[in-house]
């Protein structure tokens, strides 16, 4: 996460354009969504060099594999979640940290994780939220059994090349995606399927 600066007037109002031209126009109107999204500055999260694109409506890449989503995903992403002051979130971050300080002061406690923290890992935990930040192509068991029976999950999925916000909710111990609107979305290649053979 790079040093908070000082606001800038333009910054400002490139995070009310974004407010208007692409969450409220794509049908995002909860109030706290557009107040974090309003609030947090997403030119503190991307190189220096790319300040001046924070508010695109694109994904910027940010070297090493990082990766921040364009608005419209984490604009949909906090809507379709509704988190509550009680949740104990988990963030699968694509690597710029925006995620995290959006939701922070919406909930009890946040943790954040890269990708490459989950696969093949053996950590433990029980929380009611897990948000991943970029598209997957399945749930891992390693990812499945931090989400707290009873809990939801709100990520990207690829299907065939398609990407879209998905939800789901862990019940009976089971995990299953209900793909919702389709976005583009960053693919996490850490969430892909393995390779089978088919004939």
């Amino acid at each position: 996460m790079t040093t908070t600066l000082a606001p800038t007037p333009a910054f400002a109002a490139a995070r009310r354009a974004m407010i208007d031209s692409q969450l409220r126009t794509s049908g995002v109107n909860d109030a706290f969504v557009l107040e974090r999204m309003g609030t947090v500055p997403r030119e503190d999260f991307v190189p220096e060099a790319m300040r001046s694109v924070a508010y695109s409506d694109r994904a910027i890449r940010l070297g090493d594999g990082k990766v921040l989503p364009a608005p419209l995903f984490h604009g949909m992403m906090l809507a379709e979640a509704q988190p509550q002051a009680d949740d104990t979130v988990l963030v699968i971050d694509g690597g710029s940290g925006y995620l995290p300080a959006l939701i922070e002061p919406l909930v009890g406690t946040v943790k954040s994780l890269g990708a490459d923290d989950i696969i093949g890992s053996r950590k433990k935990g029980a929380y009611s939220l897990v948000l991943v930040d970029g598209a997957i192509e399945h749930v891992p068991g390693e990812l499945a059994k931090l989400v707290a029976e009873g809990g939801r999950i709100v990520t990207g999925l690829v299907e065939r090349g398609v990407t879209r916000l998905a939800t789901g909710r862990k019940s009976g111990g089971s995990l299953a995606l209900l793909p919702l609107a389709e976005i583009g979305v960053p693919r996490l290649a850490q969430f892909d399927q393995p390779a089978s053979w088919s004939f």
